[in-house]
């Protein structure tokens, strides 16, 4: 196994409902990123609809780095999710910076997105990381996983993991999501790319894998975000982010894998 870029953390914070306030405030974000204001709020409309307001919870990143990815990387699709996904975090963890994981064939790169430092830097990080390799899923979940028991926490954690296409060891990314089950992660997966590809058809199997046969609860979700994921609504993206973590969050309750 390929060594692993090293994270720099900071311990996600334990799980607290029904304070009603965000993470972080509308003023520390106009403060430090008055561009972001807009998706903060859209952001905090979509976390009220699914009754998540007072959640604290670690929010990762995970960017497809294939060959196939390099438009996305170019015309600044990437680079807009990964402040979608910032502007959700502020709301769930105090710290305002997300974990974000580049992988291709395998983990290509690994550092913080911050609030105070956002504009831009996923294409500049994108650039330093050289050769864009296949797609391989499960070192990406892996550096995750360790990341995550690295920190010593229990509390929720949602992964945005965003590819293209389905990766070249299945079975492997399969066997990763299952043994992950039985961590606080929640893996929301979101597709680029054309709708009717067959590569999407096993992001659609691995969110309708077999519970409890093959993992203790249902831990994915799947969301298409077409050809061109610029042009679709943010509302839309933060609603789909979170359409299946609210019964994720009770099952996993209910498993005994939070507390």
């Amino acid at each position: 196994m390929a060594t692993r870029p090293p994270h720099e953390h900071i311990r996600p914070p334990a799980p607290r409902f029904g304070e009603g306030t965000a993470a972080i405030s509308l003023t520390k974000v106009q403060q430090a990123a008055p561009d972001l204001v807009s998706l903060y709020k859209t952001a905090g409309a979509s976390i009220r609809r699914h009754g998540l307001e007072g959640l604290r919870a670690a929010v990762y990143l995970v960017l497809d780095r294939s060959g196939s990815m390099r438009p996305y990387y170019k015309d600044g699709t990437v680079q807009h999710l990964a402040e979608q996904v910032l502007t959700l975090s502020a709301h769930f963890d105090d710290d305002g910076t997300v974990p974000v994981v580049f992988f291709s064939t395998d983990v290509d790169g690994a550092t913080d997105l911050e609030l105070s430092g956002h504009r831009g830097r996923i294409e500049k990080l994108h650039q330093n990381l050289g050769h864009m390799g296949r797609t391989n899923y499960h070192w990406a979940m892996d550096a995750v996983i360790d990341h995550y028991l690295d920190c010593g926490s229990r509390a929720p954690a949602l992964v945005v993991f965003q590819t293209d296409g389905g990766p070249t060891s299945r079975a492997a990314a399969e066997r990763y999501l299952c043994k992950a089950a039985r961590l606080p992660l929640f893996w929301q997966f979101i597709g680029f790319g054309d709708p009717d590809d067959n590569e999407f058809a096993f992001l659609r199997r691995l969110d309708e894998l077999a519970v409890p046969a093959r993992r203790v609860v249902d831990n994915a979700g799947f969301f298409h975000a077409g050809r061109d994921p610029r042009t679709v609504d943010d509302q839309l993206v933060y609603d789909q982010l979170l359409e299946e973590f609210p019964s994720w969050l009770a099952a996993a309750r209910d498993a005994r894998i939070l507390r």
